[in-house]
């Protein structure tokens, strides 16, 4: 998956989707940071604090919030982890 395709993608699907806010896109751009930088494809397997780094949230509860609303409108799949030692699951929705 084209990283660049994916966030051209991701800005077509939101233009009209009041729900989604900058913590959103910056979240959304830190995972693809995140993949680009690991070389990972699809998943990809992040802790919070990965991402929170990337996309400059302090706030776990913000970052949280926001992970699963992206998961729940449908633009990505967030399969979360109750193990502090275990990563967590992200999938994009391949074209």
């Amino acid at each position: 998956m084209d990283d660049l395709k994916a966030l051209s993608d991701f800005f077509l699907a939101i233009e009209k989707d009041f729900r989604i806010s900058s913590t959103h896109v910056a979240i959304f751009a830190a995972l693809i940071q995140f993949r680009k930088n690991n070389g990972i494809i699809n998943p990809i397997e992040a802790y919070s604090f990965e991402i929170q780094k990337i996309a400059k949230i302090a706030s776990p509860k913000t970052y949280y919030k926001c992970i699963i609303e992206l998961n729940a409108y449908g633009y990505i799949i967030y399969i979360p982890t109750k193990n502090r030692t275990k990563r967590s699951t992200i999938f994009f929705h391949v074209e």
